[in-house]
């Protein structure tokens, strides 16, 4: 049966959008449920990894848009979809080739919170609506080549780098560096450009701080309300360390009841953790979740250098035994992973059935 406290809150949060819960037809070009329900579905591996392999320079970073910056630009990943788009669609198309279904927009920076530490809070929407729009065409090639295998572009949104939960100021813990509705505002922001981009789904993900979700949650439904245009959303938490928990605390059961007055697509983990140390974690949500599953761990732990050594085999089998147990219903790679780990993924996904989804005790 569904939770309580959960059906109060989606009660509560009808009540700010209620066109939210009325069925309608999803307005994508496929219907990722039913998908969802025939196979598992894999997502792409890393874009910082890859954009390291290209071994760019402050001169890529600030193409002909930029060169007036006073600030150093590069390490501003998200900024090549404007500068770059060229290595932006080659890594798209490299993880595509590898069997990948779902692409990850080039924007987990891509909020105006983020970009303020570049002084570029003003491109936010061209941000993210060219890293969306490159997403697709790649996407959208793709699926012309084989129209059974459809090819899907998830709108990234990452943490921000403020936190709405916990001081920043160990003098100060009632202090908070940024409010709910500001953070909202900001996700909305990022949401519509990856909407108008041309984003089939919208993935807030690498969730440390389950606040921010939620306020990341209100700006999109706000704008699906506004605009009339609704997409399915993905949710994507952290484990932070052996403890279990996000960085504000929560465990996974804690984080799924928090979350589960919204109206999600999936709910999942992804990195921090090795698939080995993450298993639990989402064998934990498979259990308890009426929502799909999703997984996207590290290529194992990091080394002293803070590189991963993990190769393709070595996560494959690791990841094999999500697999072997029906836990996930999509799966991928996050830190350390490149087209060979997603090549791996996928060749093993094929050969098994996704995670049905039950009576989940905690679901919404």
């Amino acid at each position: 049966m569904p939770n309580p406290t959960s059906l109060l809150l989606r009660r509560q949060i009808s009540e700010f959008f209620p066109s939210l819960f009325v069925n309608k037809p999803i307005p994508n070009r496929v219907n990722i449920k039913e998908i969802l329900q025939q196979r598992i579905l894999v997502l792409d591996g890393a874009m910082g990894t890859m954009i390291q392999r290209f071994d760019l320079a402050e001169v890529d970073f600030r193409g002909d848009h930029f060169q007036d910056s006073t600030i150093d630009l590069k390490g501003n990943n998200d900024l090549l979809s404007i500068t770059r788009p060229d290595v932006i669609q080659n890594i798209h198309e490299q993880y595509l080739e590898a069997g990948a279904d779902i692409v990850e927009t080039n924007t987990f920076s891509g909020t105006s919170i983020a970009q303020a530490d570049y002084g570029l809070e003003s491109i936010v929407y061209e941000l993210n609506f060219e890293s969306a729009r490159i997403a697709k065409v790649a996407c959208d090639n793709y699926s012309e080549k084989n129209p059974a295998k459809p090819r899907l572009v998830a709108g990234a949104m990452g943490p921000t780098n403020k936190t709405a939960s916990l001081s920043p100021d160990v003098g100060r813990p009632e202090y908070r560096a940024i409010s709910f509705d500001q953070l909202a505002s900001a996700y909305k922001e990022q949401a519509r450009g990856l909407i108008d981009g041309g984003s089939d789904l919208l993935l807030i993900e690498t969730i440390f701080d389950t606040l921010n979700a939620k306020a990341a949650i209100f700006g999109i439904l706000d704008l699906f309300e506004e605009t009339g245009t609704e997409l399915p959303i993905m949710i994507s938490g952290t484990i932070t360390d052996a403890s279990g928990r996000t960085l504000s605390g929560q465990t996974v059961e804690a984080f799924l009841i928090s979350l589960s007055h919204a109206p999600i697509l999936s709910i999942g983990l992804n990195c921090a953790l090795g698939a080995s140390q993450l298993k639990p974690y989402v064998k934990s949500l498979a259990q308890n979740a009426g929502y799909f599953i999703s997984a996207y761990p590290n290529a194992g732990l990091p080394n002293e250098f803070g590189e991963y050594d993990q190769g393709p085999e070595a996560m494959g089998k690791e990841v094999q035994s999500y697999l072997e147990d029906g836990l996930v219903n999509i799966l991928g790679g996050c830190c350390g992973t490149t087209p060979d780990h997603i090549k791996v993924m996928a060749e093993l996904a094929s050969g098994y059935q996704p995670r049905t989804i039950g009576e989940g005790v905690l679901a919404g």
